[in-house]
């Protein structure tokens, strides 16, 4: 009887073995089956992935999501970022952010002038000011000739942060210039209030075509010179590269940016609470934490896409604008309003006065000319061919086309 017992239980378990095998093998199959799909999913964050290799970013063709983690040490996240989504077709307008508050109505407007008086193609602004702004802009933007009134959009939002740390995001550095961190619209490219088309808007939009597969945002380099840099020499935190970036023109990605498992709040929190008592520049600095750990995510465009008087104020120092003459002027510092830098102010002057429908050479190219006569005692004024090539080229190629467009008109 125990002889036959004892057989019952070995045959029982080897019919349970093969049971456990069998549904095992079931399982596996399934889960290949399934690994497209889940691959596509979002993956939950994972801690301890600091010093995890980036052996899946996207190096070839076939690869269609990467995986880089944000090596942090106040907060580890991972990315899943979707490479294959389409560009913006050139028919579909250039979206340009700006951030408005306090007194910064004109300036902003004049910035916007800039924009619309260049391109080629429609814009749509996003404007984000602070509630007794909207209807100054509002105003404005509608009484501005149907001509260019035509040539944009523009949408005005309330400014807006993350609930649970609202204040304390909205305080630092400038008021409301956090708010960039947390715009809730497509690819866009942002910009300060204080910046200055000189070349069409479009121009700086196509390098998202240039983006690889790991970029979700394009900024210019702080500084050229490092021996006047200001990250190199006192920042006490990471930065990008060896002088920095600077964010008041910013390309971004922001269908890549949202692919991150945690909200940019999530991601950004941790490091602002790590390093609030060592950043200055308040959400740029923090900017300049994530690239400095993830520099395959950031494209790096020349110093004329973001000219400031840091390329000239000790001396010329940005050798693309040298040549090509500037792009985008930025005028920080508070240099379009003051007397320091005559050559900036000089050319916000001229775009802030100079009346649509009049001819862009006696309304503009001129009376900058003139103006930048009387900048030369500053190391800036001394090289104000800078200021006036490139916007010279804009204005000829305008004219060209505009007569182009009348000929076909009359054939």
């Amino acid at each position: 009887m125990r002889r036959y017992l004892r057989v019952l239980l070995v045959c029982s378990l080897l019919v349970f073995c093969s049971l456990l095998y069998t549904f095992n093998q079931l399982v596996s199959s399934l889960d290949s089956a399934s690994h497209q799909a889940r691959a596509q999913r979002t993956r939950a964050a994972e801690p301890g992935l600091s010093e995890r290799a980036h052996d899946d970013r996207c190096n070839s063709g076939s690869v269609s999501h990467w995986k880089p983690y944000w090596r942090f040490p106040a907060a580890v996240c991972r990315v899943d970022c979707v490479t294959d989504m389409p560009l913006r077709s050139r028919s579909e307008p250039v979206g340009l952010a700006v951030v408005a508050c306090g007194s910064r109505l004109e300036e902003t407007l004049t910035m916007l002038k800039s924009a619309v008086l260049f391109s080629r193609r429609d814009l749509h602004f996003h404007i984000f000011a602070e509630d007794d702004l909207h209807a100054g802009f509002r105003q404005a933007l509608e009484s501005w000739p149907q001509r260019f009134r035509s040539r944009f959009n523009y949408s005005v939002y309330p400014i807006t942060f993350p609930s649970d740390n609202a204040r304390e995001w909205k305080r630092l550095f400038k008021p409301c210039a956090s708010q960039r961190l947390f715009l809730p619209v497509d690819s866009v490219l942002y910009v300060d209030t204080d910046i200055l088309f000189l070349r069409p808007v479009e121009d700086v939009w196509s390098f998202l075509s240039a983006f690889n597969r790991s970029h979700v945002a394009a900024m210019a380099p702080e500084h050229e010179e490092p021996r006047i840099g200001w990250y190199n020499r006192f920042a006490r935190h990471p930065y990008y590269g060896k002088t920095g970036v600077n964010s008041g023109v910013m390309l971004m990605n922001m269908t890549r940016i949202r692919a991150k498992l945690f909200k940019w709040a999530d991601l950004l929190m941790p490091l602002l609470h790590k390093y609030k008592l060592n950043i200055t520049w308040g959400d740029q600095d923090l900017l300049n934490i994530i690239f400095h750990h993830n520099p395959e995510s950031l494209f790096v465009f020349p110093c004329q896409w973001n000219y400031r008087p840091d390329h000239c104020i000790y001396g010329s120092n940005c050798a693309a604008a040298e040549k090509h003459g500037i792009y985008i002027l930025h005028g920080n510092r508070g240099v379009y309003h003051d007397d320091k830098q005559p050559a900036f102010r000089a050319v916000y002057d001229v775009i802030q006065q100079f009346p649509f429908e009049e001819d862009p050479v006696g309304g503009l190219l001129v009376p900058l000319d003139e103006k930048l006569e009387s900048a030369e005692h500053t190391y800036c004024g001394r090289v104000r061919h800078v200021f006036t090539k490139r916007l010279r080229q804009t204005v000829t190629d305008l004219q060209r086309e505009t007569i182009r467009a009348r000929h076909a008109l009359e054939v």
